[in-house]
């Protein structure tokens, strides 16, 4: 009774073992081929790394001059027109340096996917006429709170002080429109205004002007804010404003 349990573990042995002598001649025989078939699919690799570092560099002239042309915003379609090469290689390109840069990507339905790459100089001009914190008023009140506290405290030999009265704040004289016509004359010198120029003249930010730039709105939405009632328009080839109505 005990040899059938023997018999069975040693038939399930050569089972095993024969499948793995097997494979060890294999790896026997043929692991020069192998280890050649390795090296050369690292190799392959290796160049092909090479090639695409060196492609980029050739491409980042390229896409800088991009990036200062369009202030900062890509799309795969500006790059490839530009470089005159695929498109998916635009698109592994923009994405490697949106990594590298730590760019925002942005999907739309009207320009498919953007790259916003955001350089000091741009922020600069999104920055430069910003509406600053008006302070002024702050500081009138501050000055006037510490007068008062050093008028209240009471000197021992000086007798109290008369009351003064406190001089008026004037607020400062707003622009009449003949002004703002002027004003408007002078910076269409070039039939144009820049961002900074035409944020001031709507008294809004700069970023507000960046961002609303591009809506096929902005004509309506700057001629509900200009003093003039003007509408304006932006130009992608100049990166300026004009506008839509001729003024007489």
């Amino acid at each position: 009774m005990s040899e059938k349990p023997i018999e069975d573990n040693g038939k399930a042995f050569l089972v095993l073992l024969l499948p793995l002598s097997f494979l060890i001649i294999f790896l026997v025989t043929t692991w020069r081929f192998l280890l050649a078939l390795i090296l050369l699919v690292i190799g392959f690799k290796v160049w092909q790394e090479y090639q695409w570092q060196q492609w980029t560099h050739r491409v980042n002239p390229i896409f800088h001059q991009l990036v200062r042309e369009n202030q900062g915003r890509l799309t795969p379609m500006d790059l490839a027109m530009r470089g005159n090469f695929p498109g998916t290689t635009a698109k592994r390109y923009l994405d490697s340096k949106a990594s590298e840069f730590g760019a925002s990507i942005v999907n739309s339905e009207d320009a498919g996917q953007s790259y916003y790459f955001i350089t000091a100089s741009i922020l600069g001009n999104i920055l430069d006429s910003s509406e600053p914190v008006k302070e002024l008023a702050t500081q009138a009140v501050t000055k006037t709170a510490r007068s008062s506290q050093t008028l209240a405290q009471p000197s021992l030999l000086a007798p109290p002080p008369t009351p003064q009265e406190e001089p008026e704040t004037e607020s400062p004289p707003q622009p009449t429109h003949d002004s703002a016509t002027r004003s408007l004359e002078k910076q269409l010198i070039f039939g144009s205004l820049i961002q900074s120029e035409l944020a001031k003249r709507l008294n809004v930010y700069s970023s507000t002007v960046y961002k609303r730039r591009n809506d096929p709105e902005f004509p309506d939405w700057s001629r509900s804010k200009d003093p003039d009632g003007i509408a304006w328009s932006y130009s992608e080839k100049t990166k300026e404003f004009f506008p839509v109505e001729e003024q007489g």
